[in-house]
């Protein structure tokens, strides 16, 4: 591990210490820089008053405490494909809102076929569930 300080930071990547300097009101002990021209994630993590960078073989960052991570995602997103940052946790990759609703889409959509099917069994049996109350 490395230790840096803000001014070594400001030469390694001078927006990523714009970032971490231009509010240093704000207590974080953590902060994530991506460089999306390099497609690259850095973690930099506050020890004292200075910043360890955290090597991060994966592009990925687990937050024990939380139960996720952060890491970089290869994929469609608004249209667009590319590398982007995206939220994961031990099943895999946090669906976006649109991935959700598709998700619950085709759930919904396999649910409503057992249901044929089960009405249809039904039917043949002399059952008809239609008229069922």
């Amino acid at each position: 591990m490395m230790f840096v300080t803000a001014q070594q930071l400001e030469q390694q990547m001078p927006d990523a210490t714009r970032l971490l300097s231009d509010e240093p009101e704000m207590e974080t002990s953590l902060h994530y820089v991506y460089d999306r021209y390099k497609n690259h994630v850095r973690v930099f993590k506050l020890m004292g008053t200075s910043y360890e960078a955290i090597s991060l073989p994966e592009n990925r960052f687990w937050l024990e405490e939380l139960e996720l991570g952060l890491g970089l995602w290869q994929g469609s997103y608004q249209q667009t494909t590319g590398l982007w940052l995206r939220w994961y946790n031990t099943a895999g990759w946090v669906p976006t809102r649109r991935e959700q609703a598709e998700q619950e889409r085709q759930w919904a959509e396999l649910e409503h076929q057992r249901a044929e099917r089960l009405a249809e069994y039904l039917r043949s049996q002399g059952i008809y569930p239609d008229s069922l109350s």
